[in-house]
């Protein structure tokens, strides 16, 4: 399948799911000095801690910027945060369109292109949901049904209308909202690596709570590349379920584990269908997409959990980008997408196995 997603170039609340194993980066050993020991940061930000590290000699200078360009993307996209340019939005539906910066308009209309080409799996329009259920906050509860009912009737993402040469965006139904928790740190990461690359970064980690972006290869070889390890959806962090290597990639993980609601026994996470406004039931802890940009790896994470294991690794194997896809399973299976099939590594003492594809059903 091809993303037709990419075709439009104007311009929180994931728990982090992956460790990265450091084998640090490099490029040119002869050209570029790198350092062991990288400048590094952490900042608690979106409810979430970003952290980048850099291991080029000299560039610690570079942090500066790309912790501002986080913060101001932040600042334009949290929903229910003064000054925000999606409350404005959300203030202003069934009044009038509001003109927003390049950032916005790009990343609504990325976000509208996945809700239309993932049959809502992804829904940019869900905040009606997430703000009655407020999963990861300190209110969250379990609505009644009767609260859930009337939120879905304001879910319809063909009700946000754009202007392209006005840049603006109106949201036709005054009771709806938008959320962009599930695509938005993925943009701000991918902005944080074109700030990084400026400042002449060539190796580093950015992660932003689960979205990491691995720039450049190993200092222990020119043509080494990262070891990341994926977490495990059931255990504490730290632990992983495999690993695999990659060189200027990210990978983006969305699973069941780290957000959720406890109601008499039950759990509910925070991934949400729009069109039952409860979370997604099927067979899937965690899923993590492995791609070149994280604004794409955010949003089909969300997409492929909704699908389901199967269907999941049909959608995934469809694209023409070379996108890859790693599913572990309640039932402790794990499954890869084709072009994965010589590089992730099962962990021997994880407890998990591979799966067989054969034995999907659904």
């Amino acid at each position: 399948m091809k993303r037709r997603v990419r075709k439009y170039l104007p311009w929180l609340t994931v728990a982090m799911m992956m460790i990265l194993v450091l084998a640090g980066c490099g490029k040119k050993a002869e050209k570029v000095k790198l350092r062991e020991d990288p400048y590094a940061q952490e900042k608690f930000l979106m409810g979430t801690y970003v952290r980048i590290r850099v291991y080029d000699d000299g560039k610690e200078s570079a942090l500066e910027p790309a912790f501002d360009r986080i913060k101001e993307l932040a600042d334009k996209i949290t929903i229910n945060q003064k000054g925000s340019e999606i409350d404005a939005i959300n203030a202003k539906a069934g009044v009038e369109p509001v003109k927003v910066s390049d950032d916005i308009y790009y990343l609504l209309k990325t976000a509208y292109n996945y809700s239309k080409e993932t049959d809502e799996a992804f829904n940019m329009t869900i905040g009606d949901i997430t703000q009655l259920w407020r999963i990861g906050f300190d209110d969250a509860r379990k609505p009644e049904q009767a609260e859930i009912d009337e939120a879905l009737k304001h879910i319809d993402f063909e009700k946000v209308d754009f202007d392209d040469q006005a840049q603006t965006v109106y949201l036709e139904d005054k009771d709806a909202l938008i959320d962009l928790g599930a695509i938005a740190k993925g943009y701000i990461t991918d902005e944080a690596v074109k700030v990084l690359k400026s400042q002449g970064v060539t190796c580093a980690v950015v992660d932003l709570g689960g979205n990491v972006f691995v720039m450049g290869n190993s200092f222990r070889g020119q043509n080494e590349p990262w070891n990341v390890g994926i977490q495990d959806p059931n255990q504490a962090r730290g632990t992983v379920v495999g690993t695999i290597k990659e060189t200027n990639k990210t990978v983006v993980t969305s699973g069941i584990y780290e957000r959720f609601l406890e109601v008499d026994g039950v759990k509910y996470h925070h991934l949400f269908n729009s069109k039952t406004g409860y979370p997604f039931d099927n067979d899937i802890a965690g899923v993590s997409i492995v791609t070149n940009k994280s604004i794409d790896g955010d949003a089909l994470s969300t997409s492929v959990f909704a699908m389901g294991t199967k269907k999941g690794l049909e959608f995934v194997e469809a694209m023409d980008d070379g996108t890859q896809a790693i599913f572990v399973t309640k039932e402790d299976k794990v499954y890869i997408t084709k072009g994965l099939e010589d590089n992730f590594v099962i962990g021997k003492d994880s407890g998990y196995t591979m799966g067989d594809r054969s034995e999907l059903t659904k």
